[in-house]
């Protein structure tokens, strides 16, 4: 038997959460869920840009595909959830990001989003991932701590991901000039 993707079920604006519960497809709760789906999809655009599959960064972000199909299940419940593997994360994206900015040139500037293919769309997931916290701010005394700390270090990760490709490929950064 063949499952239809579709259900008919969330033709009025209406969805269902986890446990049963009727929402809007307008709450906060789904509107969060929703970001992060999208924050998902842009990462696995970037990570299509990045061609070696040995990659440090491909691997690190084929697991934060993972841990975000976690925090969107977190996030579909009414309650909170904790995820307990979630915790260390924002630790491990630390060791990460200075053990990669010692790889980089200094940043001394404000540099523009861009440079290569998999540097600008790891720029883009940090926009979203800048926009998935925004979305779950609301509900921060609902949900578990450890989301909002995770997706604020994601972003910072994100952050040097990009400039770290766009390093390996040579695009140089440009730099912002005010005018």
């Amino acid at each position: 038997m063949i499952m239809a993707i579709y259900t008919r079920k969330g033709d009025k604006g209406k969805t269902s959460l986890f446990d049963g519960t009727k929402v809007s497809k307008n709450d906060p709760r789904i509107n969060a869920v929703g970001t992060i789906d999208e924050l998902n999809s842009v990462i696995g655009i970037a990570i299509a840009q990045i061609p070696n599959p040995k990659s440090q960064i491909r691997k690190e972000l084929e697991e934060i595909q993972n841990d975000l199909f976690e925090i969107g299940g977190a996030l579909a419940f009414p309650y909170k959830v904790p995820i307990d593997e979630l915790s260390s994360r924002p630790e491990q994206f630390e060791k990460l990001i200075d053990n990669l900015t010692k790889k980089l040139p200094e940043l001394s500037s404000f540099i523009l989003p861009g440079g290569g293919r998999g540097g600008a769309n790891l720029h883009l997931a940090r926009t979203v991932a800048r926009r998935a916290e925004r979305a779950i701010v609301p509900l921060s005394n609902k949900i578990d701590g450890a989301i909002l700390i995770y997706l604020n270090r994601l972003s910072d990760l994100l952050f040097t991901f990009a400039r770290f490709e766009n390093f390996k490929e040579k695009k140089k950064e440009k730099i912002w000039r005010k005018r």
